[in-house]
């Protein structure tokens, strides 16, 4: 199994370089390891070069990010990782073990939060939500084989649930591999607005976005502004 790891980066100066030399290991493993930018203002691109094997420009938004990455990726493995996730040492061995072990052609890794207090809580809601119905968050490291990643059509070119989409699209084909080793995502966003009332703007999101909500009209909600 070749794998390619694919994050969307946006003004990520701060920790890109910390997060890049974590994944050093999986290079040195034969791991591939493609940034894509959305426009970053504050050298992102510049600082990830050295780290990386290739660093590429797409319009912003994760979605078509991770679509730009996945096109000129050569494994036939894709990882999308969010640049504040950080992934367990031995990811790309159990996702390997994970796909072959159940036959599936997709999953994700259980998440928890660099934070304590009621983040543990929260982290074991959305692990038991995703397990029960195979719906999938970008904070889960989704993976998935290129050949069935091209088959759906990629991620759906949309600014907010790109990743609801995706999983949802492709469960139709196979349940996903559910990997237990957590990755550890940034709580960040979490605390800046608030948790519980991140938590009820999401269900809210969510909820919406089922109902047939624009997801542009969403983004805005979320607080993505346009430049």
């Amino acid at each position: 199994m070749n794998l390619s790891i694919i994050i969307p980066v946006l003004d990520e100066a701060a920790g890109i370089e910390a997060a890049l030399t974590a994944l050093a290991p999986y290079r040195t493993r034969g791991c591939e390891l493609i940034v894509v930018d959305g426009g970053s203002r504050d050298g992102t691109p510049v600082l990830a070069s050295p780290l990386a094997d290739r660093v590429l420009t797409a319009p912003r938004g994760r979605a078509a990010q991770m679509n730009a990455g996945a096109a000129v990726a050569r494994g036939n493995v894709l990882l999308f990782l969010h640049a504040d996730t950080k992934l367990p040492a031995n990811a790309d061995a159990l996702l390997r073990d994970g796909l072959a072990h159940s036959g599936r052609i997709w999953g994700r890794f259980d998440v928890r939060f660099d934070h304590d207090g009621i983040m543990p809580l929260i982290a074991a809601m959305m692990n038991l939500r995703s397990r029960l119905t195979g719906i999938t968050t970008g904070d889960q490291a989704i993976f998935v084989t290129r050949t069935a990643f091209h088959a759906i059509g990629g991620f759906p070119a949309q600014p907010l649930m790109e990743d609801i989409a995706l999983s949802s699209r492709i469960r139709r084909i196979s349940r996903p591999a559910n990997i237990r080793a957590c990755v550890t995502t940034s709580a960040r966003r979490w605390q800046k607005q608030g948790v519980l009332r991140t938590v009820f703007l999401m269900w809210r999101l969510r909820l919406a976005y089922f109902l047939g909500a624009d997801p542009a009209h969403l983004a805005r909600q979320y607080g993505y502004a346009d430049r």
